[in-house]
């Protein structure tokens, strides 16, 4: 495995629209409680899968300016 320089900020997925529609969908019928405990795991789960400190701290950076 090769690991990435430069976070992606570009869409990768073939289809957004499909992507976005199925996390808005594992959304549906929560609590804001639920809803964001499922946002934790799901960020977790992905930091792990992409497992590179570098490529996270610029994820999380990034997420920080936009908000």
């Amino acid at each position: 495995m090769t690991l990435v320089d430069e976070l992606a900020t570009h869409s990768r997925f073939s289809d957004p629209d499909a992507a976005y529609r199925l996390i808005a969908e594992a959304h549906r019928h929560l609590s804001e409680a639920e809803s964001a405990a499922l946002n934790a795991r799901l960020v977790l789960i992905l930091a792990n899968h992409i497992g590179d400190i570098e490529i996270l701290r610029q994820a999380l950076a990034l997420a920080r300016e936009a908000g």
